[in-house]
């Protein structure tokens, strides 16, 4: 992303530096190859303050290590000094051609009175001044996840910028709904020579025309109306597509665990989470439009009624809205506990769907379900293989690209992932709504035959969740 970096840039008649702050290293642990021909400067303080975060099993000390191991095969496979830079092209297996340049002696510190040098922040800043001393010549450029060290920078008269590498749009209003209104005219331009079959119970159509290039596999398409029309993309082939209709899943006949659909987009949700040749499903949308009542209302048919997954486990990030409560007590299941208050609520709502069986019957169904129902901590997934699962991922914006990665690969055969979450509310540092690893998910699954995405428009929560959500 250096190209849209440089593009913000002085225009300069050669390669730009750019000076690294700790959180862009500690944010992605590869952020030295990402600046493709553009040279990268790296302070002591940089380095000390790596070092000061490589203890301990957090994922900030994980990638201080990995960062840390990094520059070190870097450093050690230069044979010359690395007062003139280290060459990038060989160690980034040819992604960047600009060098990397370590700070080798001290500097004379050209910071105002009223910033304290012994602040690390301030010490990278002054090391900023000095590389624009040295090189009047070429933009010198601070790269910093922080807005406080950045608006620091501007007010000192450098230039400054945020890391846009992780990003994936730099508008989160062009990603990927999952549904397309079909115009209108629709019919007319693309009715010719159309064909139309049944197939287990289902319309199939194949259309051609204009609009078939712009589709994406499994992209929902309505068309409200008189005759209304609520179909899913299958096949593409240039300017012909094949779409087949839904499973209509707001009517009481197809309920999902007493579960109905209450508007078009939670139809559309339901017919991704009961297609078992969907492996992974993304749900976006606000607070109270369904989207965990909904999954563990698919999960519990799956697991208990078709017997197509043997069990269902729950994850999330557990990054805390207000003050941490401290340790707790327990079991992994029992620690987790408080942060399953919404698998709690939503799981009171699910057993009292079945209004005929009585008190005993629903404790019976609870005691079931909680025996199928498993929560785990995201800091054991690593090395895990889940094999015919039914893996739900919720509070899923608060994950890193990095992150959801790791917890996405630990599908095995069989096995279905649902990541869901809101990404108007991002809890976690550094992280934004275009470099959120639920927005990666989203954008880089689009269009794959095994994988499906909705957002949610409506809130069904009530009537004050939804006024609430519109006005405050």
């Amino acid at each position: 992303m250096a190209r849209k970096i440089a593009a913000r840039a002085k225009p300069a008649a050669q390669s730009n530096l750019f000076v690294l702050d700790t959180n862009v290293l500690l944010h992605d642990p590869s952020s030295v190859f990402r600046f493709e021909e553009h040279d990268v400067f790296l302070p002591i303080m940089t380095l000390e303050e790596l070092d000061n975060n490589k203890k301990g099993l957090s994922e900030v000390a994980r990638n201080a290590r990995q960062v840390t191991r990094l520059l070190d095969e870097i450093v050690s496979h230069h044979e010359d000094g690395i007062q003139n830079g280290i060459a990038l092209f060989g160690p980034s297996q040819k992604i960047a051609s600009g060098r990397l340049f370590l700070q080798t002696q001290a500097i004379p510190s050209d910071l105002p009175i009223s910033l304290p040098t012994a602040k690390a922040d301030n010490q990278i800043l002054a090391v900023v001044i000095h590389q624009q001393r040295l090189n009047p010549e070429r933009a010198v450029i601070l790269v910093s996840k922080d807005i406080n060290m950045r608006i620091k920078a501007r007010a000192l008269g450098l230039e400054a910028q945020d890391y846009f590498n992780d990003k994936v749009l730099e508008d989160t209003d062009l990603l990927y709904s999952g549904a397309r209104e079909l115009p209108a005219n629709f019919w007319d331009k693309h009715g010719q020579g159309m064909a139309s079959w049944k197939r287990e119970g289902r319309t199939v159509y194949r259309v051609k025309g204009p609009l078939c290039s712009k589709l994406l596999v499994n992209e929902f398409l309505y068309q409200e109306g008189e005759t209304p029309l609520y179909a899913m993309v299958r096949e593409l082939s240039g300017k012909t597509a094949q779409f087949e209709t839904l499973t209509d899943y707001s009517h009481p006949k197809n309920n999902v665990w007493g579960i109905s659909a209450r508007n078009r987009e939670q139809n559309f949700a339901l017919n991704l989470l009961m297609d078992p040749e969907i492996d992974c499903v993304t749900l976006l949308g606000q607070a109270g439009t369904g989207k965990t009542l909904l999954t563990l209302a698919a999960a519990l048919t799956q697991v208990l009624e078709t017997k197509r997954y043997s069990e269902i486990i729950m994850t999330r990030v557990t990054v805390p809205v207000g003050e941490d409560i401290g340790f707790l007590p327990g079991t992994e299941e029992e620690k987790m506990g408080p942060w399953m208050g919404a698998l709690e609520d939503n799981l009171e709502v699910l057993n009292k769907t079945d209004a005929d069986v009585g008190e005993w019957g629903r404790a019976a169904t609870r005691d079931l379900i909680r025996n199928r129902i498993k929560i785990k901590s995201l800091n054991f997934m690593r090395g895990r293989t889940f094999l015919n699962k039914f893996l739900i991922i919720d509070e899923a914006q608060n994950l890193t690209p990095k992150q959801i990665k790791t917890l996405i690969t630990r599908a095995g055969p069989g096995t279905k992932v649902v990541c869901m979450g809101n990404i108007a509310q991002i809890d976690t540092p550094y992280l934004t709504e275009g470099s959120s690893g639920l927005t990666y998910v989203v954008d880089r699954f689009k269009g794959w035959a095994h994988s499906g995405h909705i957002t949610l428009q409506r809130g069904e929560r009530s009537r004050l969740a939804d006024y609430a959500a519109e006005v405050l």
